[in-house]
């Protein structure tokens, strides 16, 4: 069999073996020929993947689709653009549940691509390809096909945040739905300012009542963080207080998977009325309150976890009140 029509599974096996085993063979299915199609090299990187990016598989199966059956060797920067343009004019699609004979219901968003999640789909592909490359997989002096491809700028600095009005139309809403623990899970992240796959990974043993703090082992960046617990998200995790190993959020089918709480976040949101409004934007109205309230912008950053002061420097309109207080102990006597 050669190289480009050997099963993917059976090719993501040998490799994973192979690199981890760090001995010197080299089996002759991958010996730097450039045969080996995107959707092998796709399988080989994922069965490798530690990270914690969830949506990097979806991301991947869209790739595999696309230009899977390209080779290493016919994939270029064109391949690259091309697939990128042609995303950017469809709409997303977002899970629905399930219909009567229990297959998955997927439906379209009413706007297309961000160019945020578009350039995600590039680096996607550029980190694939990097793999390919510090791995010995790909061709030696192969250039890797993302390098021509421009980022698109992000115009990301406006910030939606909740109102004092939306925030408690919200959590009361938030507190009638059908899954119990929404509220907690809406009111924890926005007083922790955590990110929804951050929340969802804490387990009940990682709760230290006495610190009131939640630890969570791994964030998006790879680092560690701990949380800090208010009052009232204490109260609300004694309710449902569960076995240890347990996930806070676990799903009630699959105990050791987390909760899909997609459509019970956009039925409270209905509920509230609230539009334009992402369960992602939570964070951002935790880090807005902060700057309201006389909080700095590395305060801010390392409660959110940034670890670029920049990406903290969209709130920063938002302390004025903090920086206007500086100006003035500082410099309020110069005349």
């Amino acid at each position: 069999m050669n190289r480009s029509t050997q099963p993917a599974s059976g090719l993501a096996t040998v490799i994973s073996g192979t690199l981890q085993s760090g001995t010197s063979s080299r089996p002759a299915l991958y010996e730097r020929s450039g045969l080996m199609t995107i959707s092998q090299a796709i399988d080989a990187y994922m069965a490798a993947y530690e990270g914690r990016d969830q949506s990097r598989a979806q991301r991947m199966a869209w790739w595999q689709a696309k230009i899977g059956h390209l080779t290493l060797l016919e994939v270029d920067e064109d391949n690259i653009f091309y697939a990128i343009e042609e995303l950017s004019s469809k709409k997303p699609r977002y899970y629905a549940g399930k219909d009567a004979d229990g297959n998955s219901i997927y439906k379209a968003k009413n706007k297309p691509y961000t160019t945020a999640t578009l350039n995600r789909y590039v680096a996607t592909m550029a980190a694939l390809f990097t793999w390919c490359i510090k791995k010995r997989l790909a061709p030696k002096g192969w250039s890797n096909p993302c390098k021509g491809i421009e980022k698109s700028p992000e115009h990301n600095e406006v910030v939606r945040f909740l109102s004092n009005k939306e925030r408690i139309t919200l959590l009361n809403a938030c507190k009638g739905s059908k899954w119990p623990k929404l509220y907690l899970l809406v009111l924890m992240a926005l007083t922790t300012g955590a990110r929804s796959g951050e929340l969802k990974q804490v387990k009940w043993e990682d709760i230290d009542w006495d610190r009131s703090e939640a630890a969570i082992h791994r964030t998006k960046n790879g680092d560690r963080k701990t949380l800090p617990l208010v009052p009232a998200v204490l109260q609300e995790l004694k309710q449902f207080k569960g076995p240890d190993t347990r996930l806070v959020f676990a799903s009630t089918i699959r105990p050791d998977i987390a909760y899909h709480s997609d459509w019970v976040w956009r039925e409270a949101l209905k509920q509230a009325r609230i539009k334009n409004f992402r369960f992602h934007d939570l964070r951002h109205t935790c880090a807005s309150y902060l700057a309201q309230n006389g909080a700095t912008l590395l305060e801010i950053g390392d409660v959110l976890g940034h670890r670029n002061l920049s990406v903290t420097k969209r709130y920063s309109h938002l302390a004025t009140d903090h920086k206007s207080a500086l100006i003035n102990r500082v410099l309020g006597e110069i005349q």
